[in-house]
């Protein structure tokens, strides 16, 4: 028996029922390997520049001390970003952005900028100090925010919130301030060769001291100001354009702001560099750290907020709301289905509850109206992640719960009653 459609229909096309393939330059793996491109001529432009300014052995020099407070910086930024994991290559890129894209704009806009000022005004000296306060916050500043756009714009499933633009920018600027540092040190080191200094003394040792002892941190802290603002408008209704457009906006103001006052800061005295760091650059420094921290503990909130609703519609076992917001509980449960079932299970548990974070915070921007229009879809695919590894992460999970749970308060019978009066209790109201 025929039927007909509920709704109408358009009259058939000679296209339909051809499957359309994407041009060739939409192709995943042509972008891919556009942007591979583009970032190892880069790092190999770059790695000469830097080579030809500080010589073989400074190069080699500037390396070896550049690259001490990276694993520590990229070990905190996958700390905070422990709650929600992030994919791996969206870090790769960031750092690769900051160490040889951003680096090489940074290096090559400044260069220009500030002979032409010099050129132009004839007062070297005025055009170092102006390069140094005004073009290279501005230029550094956009070109390291470039990687944060990318991301926002291409990787926008895993670009949810403050902590993720926290992350993608911390990142981009270490690798920035890795190859920065390089340049940096070989210099310095090149000079004290010139000079004959050593140890303490010598320009690489001062240089040393500030770049990497005092304020490893500084190019890190300058352009999280511009991850929370992208973080910021990705917390934000998609139909908020202005709010969307703004908040970056503000974010990277912020951080070119900042950047000038810390290179501006050698020009306030003899001191004047000491007086910058204690009052303002490590306030700063504890106040974005507290903030990082505050919003990873709120995302875990959101998860043992949001998760119950699952639990009542059977995807989710009793316990796991309680073990997927508590990081403690989370290692428990890796722990565990490592230690009865293998790596493997371990590493099923780990995307399990990557998977349970992502849908919570899913439906938390669904409730408050920011959630795109692929939500049912997203959601759906959440969930037949999770219903695939359950056999290995429910155990586990259930198992944290129970052991990370606090302990329940014990209390003893009450004593019996005493000349018709009850005994004093002081848990009886």
């Amino acid at each position: 028996m025929a039927t007909s459609p509920p709704f109408p229909t358009r009259p058939p096309s000679p296209g339909d029922g051809v499957l359309r393939h994407p041009h060739w330059w939409q192709r995943r793996w042509v972008r891919y390997g556009a942007l591979s491109t583009l970032l190892a001529l880069s790092g190999l432009v770059i790695l000469a520049l830097v080579r030809r300014q500080t010589g073989t052995e400074g190069f080699v020099v500037g390396l070896g001390l550049a690259v001490l407070p990276v694993p520590w910086l990229i070990a905190a930024f996958r700390w905070l970003d422990r709650v929600e994991p992030g994919p791996w290559r969206n870090l790769v890129f960031a750092f690769a952005w900051g160490a040889c894209a951003a680096a090489l704009i940074a290096i090559v806009a400044n260069s220009f900028a500030t002979r032409w000022i010099a050129t132009s005004t004839a007062d070297p000296a005025g055009a170092d100090t102006l390069g140094a306060t005004v073009i290279a916050p501005i230029v550094e500043e956009s070109a390291k925010a470039a990687a944060v756009l990318l991301v926002f714009l291409f990787r926008r499933r895993h670009f949810t919130g403050i902590v993720d633009g926290v992350v993608i920018a911390g990142i981009t600027a270490t690798g920035f301030a890795f190859t920065e540092n390089i340049l940096y040190l070989g210099t310095a080191f090149g000079t004290d060769q010139l000079t004959g200094d050593r140890g303490i003394a010598s320009v690489t040792a001062a240089t040393f001291f500030v770049r990497i002892v005092m304020s490893p941190f500084a190019h890190p802290l300058f352009t999280v100001l511009t991850g929370i603002g992208f973080g910021a408008a990705a917390l934000s209704a998609e139909r908020q354009h202005v709010r969307r457009a703004l908040l970056p906006l503000g974010g990277l103001l912020l951080a070119m702001g900042m950047h000038a006052f810390w290179n501006g800061s050698a020009t306030f005295g003899r001191y004047g560099f000491f007086a910058v760091y204690a009052a303002f650059m490590l306030p700063a420094f504890g106040l974005l750290t507290w903030l990082a921290v505050w919003t990873r503990q709120r995302e875990l909130r959101t998860v043992r907020a949001e998760l119950p609703a699952y639990v009542l519609a059977g995807w989710l076992g009793p316990g796991e709301p309680f073990a997927l917001g508590s990081m403690r509980a989370r290692r428990m449960a890796r722990d565990y289905a490592r230690h009865h079932f293998g790596r493997p299970a371990a590493r099923d548990v780990a995307r399990y509850e990557a998977c349970a974070t992502s849908l919570a915070f899913l439906r938390h921007r669904g409730r408050a109206g920011r959630a795109g229009a692929d939500f049912v879809v997203r959601e759906r695919e959440l969930l037949d992640e999770l219903w695939r590894l359950r056999e290995p992460a429910r155990p586990a999970l259930e198992y944290a719960a129970r052991a990370a749970a606090p302990p329940r308060p014990v209390y003893a019978p009450a004593p019996p009653y005493w000349h018709g009066a009850p005994a004093y209790n002081p848990y009886r109201t």
